[in-house]
């Protein structure tokens, strides 16, 4: 039996490799460390073929950076889930539409126009109408801490430290976050994810999975941080924080909007939500206090309506707020089922995931708040899954499906891309004239393939074409 680990200080590698050879059999685990991992055996016709196809297998692997190691001595990453705190609100009842029990607490939420995504802490992640009907059901390897959208993209960070891409049939395990990052929160802009931690520190990793740089902040249990094209904005126990996407150059600090629990942005300004009963507006450019929105308890979540006209929160109580922009409360409501651990709106429409594992869908238009604060409120639908709804669950293997290594540079009518090396790194290039290498992320698995791969019927000198092209093989592949 051939043990190897590979777990890199800097970057996201926190594998093992393992070969055992009985006879004429192979026996390959692999995974991540401190788990159990996934098992192939195969059968050979003799001893010697069997040995020398493990050999063959374990110098691909040294010669990827593996090295001998005895089980057990690194642990699996540590894992920190946010604490649930949650009471009963005295409030009056929130116009709730609909409302969908996940199974466990939910940490993770999304809304576009076209559906609602929900992550709850076992791992399940649940597309939902906005009317309330479930579409689809990913089971991911462990709890979910976030769903992030990056253009038309959908990722999920989990607490195994991989970022899932759900944007295609089956979830692709897209970034790897070093075993020594305790996560807390992720977002992530043109592919470049800033992850915060229980340490206090902000790291970023580019869109080819590969560290960029780390900072460490003045406090501790850092649950904010968002990412724009320039910055990356990051909260901690001590403040807020803006760094240069670049190089992580600090840019300015704010230390009043301490005990930071969750954070938002529009445009010109970022939203930080505390333990201390605020919401703090803060300006990208300088960092100063804009807007501050006072709660009855510390602050787990918090939203904006476009362009921040309207600024919503949730509590430790099970209630949520509201308030227009200059920081006038102008309502507070029960949720009925839980604290919000994180919220979007959209189209007149709150939503909310919360301590007890629901996706709520509340009524946020004025008429129906209104209505709500003197006691009438809609009977909410409780939105069932269907019992024959299949979870589909990450592959671990990689599909030949838009796979084509092909003869000539010129084959095809479409846009070719290729895996090239730089050094220790893999790179993916386009090939096909007339398109700058802009940045794409592809997963490990394809780079490591070092194939080309063509969309057909794709041909555009735009950046829009391109990444049609780059989308539709992130999908099928």
């Amino acid at each position: 039996m051939t043990y190897l680990e590979l777990s890199e200080d800097g970057g996201g590698a926190h594998k093992f490799y393992e070969v055992t050879v009985a006879g004429t059999q192979v026996t390959i685990t692999y995974g991540r460390i401190g788990e159990s991992g996934q098992t192939k055996v195969t059968a050979f016709p003799t001893e010697a073929k069997a040995q020398a196809a493990a050999a063959k297998k374990i110098g691909e692997k040294t010669r990827k950076g593996y090295a001998p190691a005895l089980r057990g001595v690194r642990q699996r990453r540590a894992v920190t889930r946010r604490a649930i705190a949650s009471t009963r609100s005295t409030a009056q009842q929130a116009p709730v539409l609909w409302r969908f029990d996940s199974g466990a607490a939910a940490f993770g939420i999304f809304v576009d126009g076209e559906r609602c995504w929900v992550g709850n802490q076992r791992g399940d992640v649940y597309t939902v109408t906005h009317s309330g009907t479930v579409t689809g059901r990913f089971r991911l390897p462990d709890g979910v801490k976030c769903i992030v959208a990056d253009d038309f993209w959908i990722y999920a960070g989990c607490d195994d430290g991989r970022v899932y891409d759900l944007s295609g049939k089956v979830p692709r395990s897209a970034y790897e976050i070093a075993a020594d990052v305790d996560i807390y929160w992720l977002d992530i802009h043109d592919g470049v994810l800033g992850v915060s931690d229980r340490a206090g520190r902000i790291t970023t990793i580019d869109y080819e999975d590969e560290f960029q740089w780390a900072r460490t902040g003045a406090g501790d249990s850092a649950w904010m941080v968002r990412c724009d094209g320039d910055a990356v904005y990051h909260g901690h126990s001590r403040g807020v924080a803006r760094y240069d996407t670049s190089d992580g150059t600090l840019v300015w600090e704010n230390k009043l909007a301490g005990d930071v629990l969750f954070g938002w942005q529009e445009e010109r300004s970022v939203y930080a939500g505390t333990a201390r009963r605020t919401v703090h507006r803060l300006a990208k450019s300088d960092g100063r206090v804009e807007a501050v929105y006072q709660c009855d308890g510390a602050v787990y979540s918090c939203a904006t309506s476009p362009g921040g006209r309207h600024v919503f929160a949730g509590d430790n109580h099970s209630s949520v707020y509201c308030f227009d922009a200059s920081g006038e409360r102008l309502w507070k409501l029960a949720t009925g089922c839980g604290s919000a651990f994180s919220m979007q709106f959209l189209d007149d429409r709150l939503y909310i995931v919360t301590t007890d594992g629901s996706l709520v869908c509340i009524d946020a238009s004025e008429a129906a708040i209104a209505a709500a604060r003197t006691g009438s409120v809609p009977q909410p639908v409780d939105v069932k899954a269907a019992a024959s709804l299949e979870a589909v669950e990450p592959s671990t293997t990689l599909e030949t499906v838009l796979e084509r290594v092909l003869e000539t540079d010129g084959a095809g009518d479409g846009v070719v891309v290729e895996c090239v090396k730089e050094g220790e790194r893999l790179r993916v290039r386009v090939v096909s004239p007339g398109y700058e290498s802009w940045n794409v992320q592809f997963p490990k698995t394809v780079r490591e393939a070092g194939a080309r791969y063509l969309v057909d019927g794709v041909r555009s000198a735009g950046r829009g074409g391109f990444y049609r092209a780059y989308g539709e093989i992130r999908r099928l592949l």
